[in-house]
């Protein structure tokens, strides 16, 4: 049995710069510009219903291509992250194939990614498990994220505290020095564990503290 085709009885240019496709029955979808060109639509054209949809996927994965770049144009994307944005515009294969296109323009590299968003959130005193919780949020894998933070948290250096005993000691002089003060402990310890700091960490940093009040009193 012969599959009944469809004629493209109109086509119209919209404002956006698309060309919206017309059948007998009304409207049916709209193309970008390269995909309307390179298939040679036209009026009178005759396709199968799996011809228009294959038609129509080509176009969404091409315009969900252009909105891939345009993230990109802003900031930089991890491409589980870029993948999450466009799926929330596009179906998920016409997403995938757009973070595919960036990734082979060189334009997506989750491990400098991941290892540039660590680096700026240790910078601004933010613990471990916060910026683990930070890449799974922008679609980092769990390994990955593991061979970043590894790197990122190296022991610390015989004159200085850790990586994250650094963070929480600066938050310690920024925010909790009153409560220090006060000889609120209890609550300072309290508030550091739920800024996702271990308690390792933070015994390192309140000795580091309590170093620099006794240098200071000399």
């Amino acid at each position: 049995m012969q599959t009944e085709r469809i004629i493209i009885t109109e086509i119209r240019k919209t404002r956006q710069g698309r060309f919206a496709l017309f059948c007998e029955n009304g409207f049916l979808f709209s193309l970008d510009s390269e995909t309307f060109f390179t298939r040679s639509i036209e009026e009178g054209m005759a396709l199968a219903p799996a011809e228009l949809e294959e038609l129509r996927a080509a176009s969404e994965t091409r315009k969900a291509a252009d909105k891939a770049l345009q993230y990109l144009s802003l900031r930089d994307y991890a491409s589980g992250e870029l993948y999450q944005k466009l799926c929330a515009r596009f179906d998920e294969h016409s997403a995938a194939a757009a973070v595919a296109k960036a990734a082979g323009l060189g334009l997506l590299n989750d491990g400098q990614f991941a290892r540039h968003r660590a680096r700026y959130l240790l910078e601004r005193h933010k613990s471990r498990r916060e910026i683990a919780r930070h890449l799974a949020q922008k679609g980092i894998g769990r390994e990955m994220a593991d061979a970043v933070l590894e790197e990122l948290f190296q022991p610390a250096q015989p004159d200085g505290p850790g990586p994250e005993a650094a963070a929480a000691l600066a938050l310690l002089r920024k925010s909790y020095a009153r409560k220090l003060a006060e000889g609120r402990r209890d609550a300072v310890l309290a508030a550091l564990a739920r800024r996702g700091f271990s308690y390792a960490a933070v015994r390192e940093a309140l000795e580091w503290y309590g170093e620099e009040l006794a240098e200071a009193e000399e």
